[in-house]
């Protein structure tokens, strides 16, 4: 990859002749094909899921936009492929052309969206009406609305797991689970989710929850939620660290739950940013000679940011250094503009898809528990936000083992505890490739398993619903260096990957005990009830 923080070009990009007349001449063969289908009425609904239905494949005249619109929109990406550019800018040129091809689509648009016009007709102008409506809705929340959100509420229909808070500080509550076997696995574990999102994306309806699956497993299960800051709070939130969410947040979550079931060492699992906070949270105990920690678990988590994916479109050190000017010394990364971006890295299925169904076509979105936790953001603390995006996404310094955090050379080649590594095949956030890239910086046994679909969904896979599937190695078979020569090498499955997850992590939780039915103990008493007042903070 190129360097990032190499300066850009001034001038416009050219093409090289052969290639620029090869897409031209592509370009004009198809064009001549499509017309002459046109003429003689022979086009057929093309192959994408926006232009599938009766209304589209009955009218020759928006067939033909369709199908100009996939030829335009090939040419214009074949174009940005070829410009003679340098690696980054050249990203950043496809990114733009992406998202002007998407909004471009004919689909997004009334007067050439068969589905609406049909809709608009056959409701006497209603649909147009209600989507008016829902507009004005969105344009008043500052975002567009995904799923019926009034369907949902932790601690009625999603977080609903008996537990209760035992700990909190300003960055966190601590949450422990009811035992619901008789007997638990004598080492506990500890989940740190991402503070970019609620906690409730591991503990969502029952039936996919993680945690209610680990907790029916034997195991007795604890839980981060992070504090979700508001402009108006006045504790000083909104200049946190990442030293501070290491400390405060992570390490002090190990030393609660170790007190509490009084165990040398405890089991953890991190998710995303969260897996990122636990590694480095992990790595300064070791540089002070404590070993916390017998077995990880890191579900599409960054070690190497390396290879960031589309996400490498943002990061440079203009905008680095922007950004550490406007919230560096305080202030907050709000949840409405980390949602904005992370839509637009998949703006068809994020963004464009809603316009066309609830804007066109007047229909209010149906109930879908995850995507009523998508809705339901965090604000991140700018300090916090400036150094994490520099130091990763920016510099890659957390793999060099020379990273200062919490005043401590942060190595995560001293972590050489068993581990489990999962990730998705589709995940557009965590690339799959760069997740393995973990496999060349801890030194322990490890477990690499990729799963199907994306970010979210191909973690929240429960067995029951017999979805997906997933690909890995035998046990003791070793890890080649080169992801690609895993996957020729890994079996695949049908199913679920959290029954393979729970049988290692089962091989690392020792034995049985009598389960308690306590929560917390003298010094961790109980505050109240899961899944607590921090998760149901809104993002203003």
């Amino acid at each position: 990859m190129a360097d990032r923080n190499s300066s850009h070009r001034r001038t416009p990009p050219g093409v090289a002749p052969a290639q620029l007349a090869s897409i031209q001449s592509d370009f004009t063969q198809a064009w001549q094909a499509l017309l002459d289908r046109f003429r003689q009425g022979a086009l057929t609904p093309p192959a994408d899921r926006r232009f599938a239905s009766d209304a589209w494949a009955a009218s020759p005249q928006a067939l033909f936009s369709a199908h100009a619109y996939l030829l335009m929109a090939d040419a214009l990406r074949r174009l940005a492929q070829a410009a003679d550019l340098e690696e980054a800018a050249r990203e950043r040129l496809q990114f733009s052309v992406m998202q002007w091809i998407e909004a471009a689509a004919p689909c997004n648009f009334l007067a050439s969206n068969p589905d609406a016009l049909k809709a608009l007709a056959d409701s006497g102008g209603e649909s147009l009406q209600r989507g008016l409506a829902n507009l004005m809705r969105d344009m008043t929340r500052g975002r567009i609305t995904q799923t019926d959100e009034s369907a949902f509420a932790p601690g009625e229909n999603l977080a609903v797991t008996p537990g209760t808070v035992i700990h909190e500080n300003a960055l966190m509550q601590l949450i422990q689970y009811r035992p619901q076997t008789a007997k638990v696995r004598r080492r506990p574990l500890l989940m740190v989710p991402p503070c970019i999102n609620k906690f409730y994306i591991l503990d969502l309806q029952p039936a996919n929850s993680l945690v209610q699956h680990a907790v029916q497993a034997g195991f007795e299960v604890f839980m981060v939620s992070w504090r979700n800051p508001l402009p108006d709070d006045t504790d000083g939130i909104e200049c946190k660290t990442w030293d501070d969410y290491v400390e405060d947040g992570v390490l002090r979550a190990i030393e609660v739950v170790r007190d509490v079931t009084r165990q040398p060492q405890i089991n953890a699992l991190g998710f995303c940013v969260g897996g990122t906070l636990l590694a480095s949270a992990l790595a300064v105990a070791r540089a002070r000679g404590e070993d916390p920690v017998a077995a990880l678990t890191l579900l599409t988590t960054f070690l190497d940011f390396r290879e960031t994916g589309i996400l490498d479109v943002f990061v440079d050190e203009q905008h680095a250094r922007a950004r550490e000017q406007q919230l560096g010394a305080g202030g907050l990364m709000t949840a409405g503009e980390l949602a904005t971006t992370f839509s637009f890295l998949r703006p068809s299925e994020l963004v464009w898809n809603y316009v066309g169904s609830n804007y066109l076509l007047g229909e209010s979105p149906r109930a879908f528990d995850l995507l009523a936790w998508n809705a339901d953001g965090t604000n991140l603390p700018g300090p916090f936000f400036t150094w994490y995006f520099r130091n990763t996404y920016l510099e890659n310094r957390l793999m060099t083992g020379q990273l200062r955090i919490c005043g401590e050379a942060a190595d995560l080649g001293a972590l050489d505890m068993p581990a489990y590594l999962y990730a998705s095949r589709e995940d557009h956030i965590v690339p799959w490739t760069s997740a393995y890239a973990s496999t060349r910086l801890l030194r322990g046994p490890l477990r690499f398993v990729l799963g199907e679909s994306g970010h979210i969904a191909g973690v929240v896979n429960p067995p029951e619903r017999g979805r997906r599937g997933y690909w890995s190695q035998d046990r003791d078979a070793a890890l080649p260096g080169d992801p690609d020569a895993w996957l020729e090498q890994a079996a695949h499955a049908r199913g679920s990957w959290w029954p393979d997850w729970l049988e290692w992590l089962a091989g690392h939780s020792e034995d049985w005990r009598p389960a308690r039915r306590t929560p917390g103990n003298r010094k961790y008493p109980a505050i109240e009830p899961a899944p607590g007042r921090y998760v149901k903070v809104k993002a203003v």
